[in-house]
C-alpha cells in the first residue's frame, strides 16, 4: 500500500528520518530491532499494524519492557482501497486515535461449581447430558416428556418440570419448577414419573436450554451461563457443550456501567420521573430501588443503553467513559483535518461485526473509501446525543452506524438517539440525513451504502476539550454547533421524551408551596430561604416529569427543547409574592395570598374556626401558634353543644301527656328553661 512517510510524520508531529525512507516495510521481520529500540526508548508506542501484534507483544515480554504499546489497523481500513493514494489524512487520524489511552474497567467475580442443569423434552437432553457428565455435575430435567426409554443406569439425575420462573446469572441461577416430579423406579418400557408438583426450587451454576422454546431471559444471549442453542442444530448444540464445559471456576466480568445513585431522577416521594433505562434495559439487570434504579452488574450485558438516554450521567458506561470516547473522536477528527482532509464520513461499527465486514472489502473489493473513518466500539447502542453532537462539532460531515442485519440487541434506543440528534442539526439549518443506520451482513451492501453518500463538508470544526459529563458534552457540543449554524435560532423544539427541555408553568394557579422545589432532582427548579420565590433553570432540567408529577395544583407541563441562548444557564424568576408575616412577631411566613386565600375559606364556615380568637391564630407562624395555644382557654377541637340524651321515661311522658300540654324543644334538642 502507498504510505506518504513525510505527510504521515507531518500529521503525527514526529520525524520522516527514522529510517531510510521513513516507513517500516518489515517491522515484524526483518527490521524487528526498530520496535525493540523504540521499546527501550519507554516512550508510550503505537504500532500501525495489528496482524503480528501478538509477536511484538511476545518481544515486549523477551525484553520485560513496561513501556505501553498500542496497535492500529492502518492496513485493511485505510491502505488496502482503491482510494489508498488519498488516504494520509485517514491514516494520520487512525494513528492519533489509537494513541488514545485505554479505558481500565473494575470486574465483578461469578464463581461456577459445574452444577448444569440440562432442561430439554426428548432423548437429546439425555445424549447432551452423557457427554457433559465427565465434566459437569449434571442433572437433566424433561418439560412434558412423551416416550422417553427406560434407563438401565440411572447414573444421571432424571427428573420432570417446567421452570416457571429462572433468575440469576452463572454460578447462581435460582428456579421455580412446576410440574416436578420424580421417576418411578419401576418404569420398564418408558419412564413414568410420580405424583407431580408446583413451586419447587433449584439452583444451578449453569442452564442448557435444549426445549427450543421460549428463552427463559429476556436477552438470553448476554446472561451468562445460560445457554440456548437450537436442538435441531447439531453443530450449534456441540458447541454450547462445549462452551459449557469451560464454565467451571471463577470468571471476572466488566462492571460496565458506573451508577452515581445520587443523580438518578427516577423517583421522588413515591412520584415516579424518569424511566428511560428501565424501559430500554434489554437483560432486565436494571430495577427500581426507592428514588433512585439499581444496576445489577452480574447481569448487565454491557449494552450501553442506559449511559446513552439517561438524561444526568447517573448511568456512566465505562467501556469506554462518554468522555473518554469523545476525546478519542476529538484526536482522530482533529488530526484528519490537520493533514487535509475534508468531508468526513465516521462509520461507528462494533468490532465483531464490522471489522469482519471491513476486512474482506479490503481484501475483495475497493475497500474503504479515503474519507471514511471507521471507529470501532463496544457495542453501538452506546452511542448516545451527547456522542452524535460532539462528532459534528468536531467537524464530521455524516456519520453511519453499522449494525447487523438482524441485530441481538434491542436498536430502539440508538434509533431514538439518532433522531434526537438530527432534530437538531435540522433545526439549526443544516441539510437532513446527516445521520443514519446501516445494517447489514455483506460488505458489497456496506460498500454500496457508503458509496451513495452525498460528498458535503461538515460544520466548521472545533478543538475544544470534551470535559464532564455526558450531558456536559452534548452542552458543549450544542452550543458550537449554534455558533457555526446556518440558521442559528434560539431555541429548537424536540419529541417528547428529550432530556432537554423548559417548564411551562401556569403562574397564575401557582401558590409557591414549592413542593416542585423539594421534588427536582437536578436542581432546576428551586427557592429562596428568605422570600416566597421561584426560579428556574433550563440548562439543568431534564424533563423527567418529576415536578409535574409532585405539583399539588397541576399547573406545570414539559416543553422538550434545546435553548441555545446564554439565558438557558442563568436562574429565571417565575413567581414571587410578598410573604405574610406573623401578627405576634413579624416573621416571615408563607405567602401573603395563600394566608389570605386560607382564612377566606374557613372563616366562619368550619366548626373549629367559629371564634375570633381561632381565626386569628392562622395569622401566626408555627411558634406562635403553639404559644398561643398554651395561653388560650379555648379547647381548639370542642365543637358545638351536643342534643340531651332522651330516656325512655321522656317517650311515655310525650305518649301519655296531651300535645298541648308537651313543652317545646328548640332546634338543639334541648327543652327550654
Amino acid at each position: 500500500m502507498p504510505l506518504d512517510a513525510e505527510g504521515l510524520a507531518k500529521a503525527c508531529g514526529a520525524s520522516a528520518s527514522a529510517g531510510p525512507d521513513g516507513i517500516a516495510t518489515q517491522l515484524c521481520r526483518a527490521e524487528l530491532k526498530r520496535f525493540q529500540d523504540a521499546l527501550k526508548a519507554g516512550q508510550p508506542l503505537t504500532v500501525a499494524c495489528t496482524q503480528e501484534s501478538p509477536l511484538f507483544e511476545e518481544q515486549r515480554e523477551e525484553l520485560g519492557s513496561t513501556t505501553p504499546v498500542s496497535y492500529v489497523n492502518i492496513r485493511e481500513t485505510a491502505g488496502w482501497s482503491s482510494e489508498a493514494a488519498e488516504a494520509t489524512p485517514k491514516i494520520a487520524a487512525l494513528i492519533a486515535a489509537a494513541a488514545m489511552p485505554p479505558a481500565s474497567l473494575p470486574a465483578v467475580t461469578m464463581t461456577s461449581q459445574g452444577i448444569a442443569l440440562i432442561y430439554g423434552r426428548d432423548e437429546r437432553a439425555i445424549a447432551a447430558a452423557r457427554q457433559l457428565s465427565s465434566r459437569l455435575d449434571v442433572t437433566i430435567m424433561l418439560d412434558r416428556p412423551k416416550d422417553i426409554p427406560g434407563q438401565p443406569l440411572m447414573d444421571i439425575p432424571i427428573v420432570q418440570g417446567r421452570i416457571a420462573a429462572a433468575r440469576g446469572h452463572l454460578g447462581a441461577f435460582e428456579l421455580v419448577i412446576d410440574d416436578y416430579a420424580l421417576p418411578l423406579p419401576s418404569s420398564r418400557q418408558s419412564l413414568i414419573f410420580g405424583p407431580p408438583r408446583n413451586g419447587a426450587t433449584s439452583k444451578c451454576d449453569i442452564i442448557i436450554d435444549l426445549t427450543g422454546g421460549t428463552p427463559l431471559f429476556s436477552a438470553h444471549e448476554k446472561r451468562d451461563g445460560y445457554l440456548r442453542p437450537d436442538p435441531n442444530d447439531p453443530a450449534a448444540v456441540q458447541r454450547a457443550l462445549f462452551d459449557a464445559a469451560e464454565l467451571v471456576g471463577e470468571f471476572e466480568k466488566p462492571v460496565y456501567v458506573d451508577f452515581h445513585a445520587e443523580l438518578c431522577a427516577h423517583s421522588r416521594s413515591r412520584r415516579t420521573g424518569c424511566t428511560r433505562c428501565l424501559d430500554i434495559c434489554p437483560t432486565g439487570a436494571i430495577t427500581p430501588a426507592g428514588d433512585h434504579v439499581v444496576i445489577d452488574p452480574y447481569i448487565c450485558g454491557g449494552c450501553g443503553n442506559c449511559g446513552a438516554v439517561c438524561p444526568t450521567g447517573a448511568a456512566d458506561y465505562r467501556l469506554p467513559p462518554a468522555a473518554t470516547l469523545t476525546e478519542q473522536l476529538r484526536a482522530l477528527l482533529l488530526a484528519y483535518h490537520e493533514a487535509g482532509g475534508r468531508q468526513a464520513v465516521l462509520l461507528v461499527h462494533n468490532g465483531k461485526h464490522g471489522s469482519p465486514l471491513i476486512d474482506a472489502l479490503a481484501r475483495y473489493g475497493d475497500g474503504l473509501p479515503a474519507r471514511v473513518l471507521p471507529l470501532s466500539v463496544h457495542a453501538v447502542s452506546e452511542c448516545g446525543v451527547s456522542f452524535f453532537a460532539s462528532a459534528f462539532a468536531y467537524g464530521v460531515a455524516d456519520v453511519r452506524v453499522l449494525a447487523p442485519a438482524k441485530a441481538k440487541d434491542d436498536l430502539g434506543g440508538l434509533a431514538q438517539q439518532m433522531a434526537l440528534t438530527e432534530s437538531i442539526l435540522v433545526g439549526l439549518g443544516f441539510e437532513g440525513g446527516r445521520v443514519g443506520l446501516i445494517e447489514t451482513d455483506d460488505p458489497d451492501q456496506l460498500a454500496a451504502a457508503l458509496a451513495a453518500l452525498p460528498r458535503r463538508d461538515g460544520p466548521s470544526n472545533a478543538s475544544y476539550l470534551p470535559m464532564g459529563r455526558s450531558r456536559d458534552l452534548a452542552r458543549l457540543a450544542f452550543r458550537h454547533l449554534h455558533k457555526v449554524a446556518p440558521q442559528p435560532v434560539d431555541a429548537v423544539a424536540l419529541p417528547p421524551g428529550a432530556p432537554f427541555g423548559n417548564l411551562r408553568i401556569d403562574v397564575g394557579g401557582c401558590t409557591l408551596c414549592l413542593s416542585c422545589v423539594s421534588a427536582c432532582p437536578t436542581g432546576a427548579l428551586s427557592d429562596d430561604p428568605d422570600r416566597p420565590r421561584l426560579t428556574f433553570t433550563e440548562d439543568a432540567c431534564v424533563q423527567c416529569g418529576l415536578c409535574k408529577n409532585t405539583c399539588p395544583e397541576k399547573v406545570i407541563a414539559l416543553e422538550p427543547r434545546v435553548n441555545f441562548t446564554e439565558a438557558s444557564s442563568v436562574a429565571r424568576l417565575i413567581k414571587e409574592e410578598e410573604p405574610f408575616h406573623c401578627v405576634r412577631c413579624g416573621k416571615a411566613f408563607g405567602t401573603k395570598s395563600s394566608i389570605e386565600r386560607i382564612v377566606a375559606q374557613l372563616e366562619g364556615k368550619h366548626w373549629m374556626f367559629g371564634k375570633s380568637e381561632m381565626i386569628e391564630r392562622l395569622r401566626m407562624c408555627a411558634d406562635c401558634r403553639i404559644i398561643a395555644q398554651s395561653e388560650s382557654q379555648i379547647d381548639p377541637y370542642a365543637g358545638p353543644p351536643r342534643p340531651m340524651v332522651r330516656t325512655t321515661d321522656d317517650y311515655i311522658a310525650e305518649r301519655e301527656a296531651p300535645a298541648a300540654d308537651l313543652p317545646k324543644t328548640n332546634a338543639g334538642g334541648k327543652k327550654p328553661a
